[in-house]
């Protein structure tokens, strides 16, 4: 099957305001973040991957050392929010060294192209990495038509019926 993707400004206007959200927060809310990595001393940056197919998205976020339990899921339409607390045990009676590993809370959302289904979503966490598989709203779904070869097909009564008489 052929699949083409045209260029959508609409698109693109969506993943520069994201871009951009995460410039204003990496500057000016946690400026500290260049010097100890994206998610800054009290953040985690979670690193995600989102795969379309005809019927779903699927969405993959790294969250290595997070339990499911601290970790949260929201679908709003086509606003997907994924956040959770990160919580290490402290040594007893020691004191760090380096500590490079982010502690606290994190909060990613994205924008879909398309709403999804929220009630039909599945979420599955294995090896510190969370998928999200995300059925899209029926009406946006991919629909291969079948063409027929020959004689055109009778239309029904109703659409007989709407068809104007000459």
């Amino acid at each position: 099957m052929l699949n083409r993707n045209f260029w959508d400004p609409f698109r693109e206007m969506i993943r520069l305001s994201e871009a951009m959200d995460r410039l204003f927060e990496e500057s000016f809310v946690r400026p500290t973040s260049w010097m100890l990595g994206r998610g800054g001393e009290t953040g985690y940056w979670v690193p995600i991957d989102i795969v379309e197919t005809d019927n779903d998205y699927i969405v993959k976020a790294s969250l290595p050392g997070f339990k499911p339990e601290d970790i949260q899921v929201n679908i709003t339409g086509e606003t997907l929010t994924i956040s959770g607390n990160y919580k290490a045990e402290e040594p007893k009676d020691a004191r760090y060294v380096l500590r490079e590993r982010c502690l606290g809370s994190f909060s990613r959302t994205i924008t879909l192209p398309v709403p999804v289904e929220a009630d039909k979503a599945v979420a599955h966490f294995e090896h510190g990495e969370l998928t999200l598989t995300l059925p899209k709203v029926e009406e946006v779904r991919t629909k291969q038509i079948k063409i027929s070869v020959g004689e055109q097909p009778q239309l029904s009564s109703t659409a007989e019926s709407a068809q104007p008489q000459a």
